[in-house]
């Protein structure tokens, strides 16, 4: 991930300047290409142009090939067509670079919104994305993996009922991401692959769902 609640990141490669956005560029690149990654989630947590993260984007796929993965991961209200954190427009980034983004790690927690309606709904923040005409497959569900990550952390007896009523209502939908994998809470903290299969098992159990 690049980005976050890190100051500076974006703005510095946001510069007009192609001089300038080389010399911060190039230690992204040169990290990516050293530690074999196979892609990179930018994660825009400050004003950013919507030409400064179509360069982005495109010198990622330029230098790493279009097998590369890369995915973005706003808030929940970027997707919804309300204030957010990143000053672009994610709509317009879909329509001009879609195919380059894998899918969106959507934020539905730090006051950025719930999953699912209070009544355990599909009107909630996930079922507004879709109404937009934002593609369900593209779409996943963030929430928190532990209280202390956070505001809005949900159980995970929760969390798999969300998700199974996503499933539901979005057969193809894009699955879920926890922030963060180190410290998930699942039996005992710090077992994050536990966090993850419990989160793979609820997604494959159909309940009646009234």
């Amino acid at each position: 991930m690049l980005g976050g609640a890190a100051p500076g990141t974006f703005t510095r490669l946001d510069c007009r300047d192609e001089g300038a956005f080389d010399a911060y560029y190039a230690p992204l690149r040169d990290m990516l290409r050293r530690y074999r990654f196979d892609g990179v989630d930018l994660d825009v947590e400050e004003d950013m142009s919507l030409g400064g993260v179509i360069r982005l984007i495109d010198r990622l796929k330029a230098d790493f090939g279009a097998r590369s993965i890369l995915t973005m991961a706003p808030v929940a209200t970027a997707l919804q067509g309300k204030r957010h954190l990143s000053g672009f427009d994610y709509e317009a980034v879909e329509v001009l670079r879609g195919p380059s983004i894998e899918f969106y790690n959507v934020q539905f927690y730090n006051s950025w919104g719930r999953v699912l309606g209070d009544d355990g709904g599909g009107s909630g923040g996930y079922g507004e994305i879709v109404a937009r005409g934002w593609r369900p497959e593209k779409v996943v569900a963030g929430v928190l993996t532990n209280p202390r990550n956070g505001h809005g952390w949900l159980g995970t007896e929760e969390v798999g009922r969300s998700l199974r009523m996503l499933k539901r209502l979005y057969p193809a939908f894009g699955g879920v991401m926890g922030w963060e994998y180190f410290n998930a809470v699942m039996g005992e903290e710090g077992m994050g692959w536990q966090w993850a299969e419990g989160m793979r098992e609820a997604m494959e159990v159909f309940e009646t769902i009234d």
